[in-house]
């Protein structure tokens, strides 16, 4: 059944480069959404493509057991990069395997159930993730797993109550996506580093969204100083393939438990995400996204919006009329593409590429448009 999973958009995409996508009509369109950050260095960025061809003549796949020099690579590479004593890696091929990998991890290593998560979150559509994720709409006629507290995202007080010596990890995002581009408020991500120090549980960072420089820096919770006990990342690693990673302090990593996947750091995705990171790191694209980022804020508060938040190239648009209508006016009227985040929120995520001109296209398209 054609569209059964997802409603299906009224554009046919047949190309991609850099920050555009191409229908099959030919129309350009400014891809503002980056499907969901998927990818960071834009479009079928050369570096990336070159490097899926070459390891596809190469190897297709081997299951994980086997060493493959991609897959080592990709290890020691994040390894290098995990925040803090982030140096153990786990791959898999999505975010919410990534989370789930996680939560896994922390109860085998606590010995405990309890997750506490916030309300608003989203951390993906297993049943796992999925019980740490609010909305009642994902979660209904799938009976989730229980134990999962949730609290205001953003209380510190709230926190502090419900985290104690039965909670195995509390779970958060650095910047809540799905639930309205909401940055953790000034100290927030230092409680839940002190409360799980004082606690025992793990502090897992829900990096998904937020990784890989889009808020400015290689990861978001280097923003706030604060180094979690693990730390999940997906989406644009791969440039769009399906390869995703957790991250874990050693002492979730001893004695994980019974934990694998058959497509655990397949070579071609293992390729894509170390040319992706390469050219994250070669173009200096974090900063690029707290530059453009930091412009296009300042360009969108004045228009006739109720709120313009976010970090970096993670960017929030509170609609007075509903994001449906203007998301739809984006595309149909002014060929920029662009992702809701709730009834009322626009959402910007755009490839780390892209510039102030680009930038100015998007504001003059949304001022049109409301």
């Amino acid at each position: 059944m054609s569209g059964f999973v997802f409603g299906e958009k009224p554009i046919e995409v047949a190309g991609g480069d850099g920050v555009h996508v191409y229908g099959a009509d030919g129309t350009e369109y400014l891809d503002f959404g980056a499907s969901y950050a998927c990818t960071p260095v834009g479009h079928c960025h050369p570096a990336v493509v070159d490097a899926v061809q070459s390891q596809a003549g190469d190897l297709l796949y081997v299951q994980g057991s086997y060493p493959t020099e991609t897959r080592t690579a990709l290890y020691d590479r994040l390894a290098a990069l995990g925040p803090g004593d982030c140096a153990n890696v786990w791959l898999c091929n999505s975010g919410t395997e990534a989370n789930e990998a996680a939560l896994k991890f922390a109860r085998h290593a606590t010995g405990r159930e309890t997750v506490v998560a916030a309300k608003r979150a989203f951390h993906g559509r297993t049943l796992g993730a999925l019980a740490a994720t609010w909305k009642s709409e994902y979660r209904e006629g799938f009976a989730v797993p229980e134990h999962v507290e949730f609290v205001d995202f953003g209380d510190p007080g709230a926190l502090r109550e419900a985290v104690d010596d039965e909670t195995a990890a509390v779970l958060l995002e650095p910047i809540q996506g799905e639930g309205g581009v909401h940055p953790a408020p000034t100290g927030y991500l230092q409680t839940a580093r002190e409360v799980c120090d004082e606690t025992g549980a793990a502090l897992v960072l829900d990096e998904i969204q937020t990784g890989l420089g889009r808020t400015g820096s290689l990861w978001a919770c280097q923003r706030a100083g604060v180094e979690p006990d693990a730390l999940t990342v997906a989406k644009g690693l791969g440039s769009g393939l399906p390869v995703a990673a957790t991250l874990v302090a050693d002492w979730l990593a001893e004695d994980a438990g019974n934990h694998g996947s058959t497509f655990s750091g397949g070579p071609v995705p293992c390729a894509a995400a170390l040319a992706t990171l390469d050219v994250l790191e070669d173009e200096e694209l974090a900063a690029n996204a707290a530059d453009v980022g930091q412009y296009l804020q300042s360009e969108l508060v004045d228009l006739p919006v109720r709120d313009v938040r976010g970090e970096g190239l993670m960017v929030g648009v509170e609609v007075k009329r509903g994001a449906t209508r203007a998301l739809r006016g984006l595309a149909l009227e002014h060929r920029v593409l662009a992702l809701p985040a709730g009834r009322t929120v626009v959402r910007l995520l755009p490839p780390l590429t892209v510039t102030e001109h680009e930038a100015d296209q998007v504001v003059d398209a949304l001022e049109a448009v409301l």
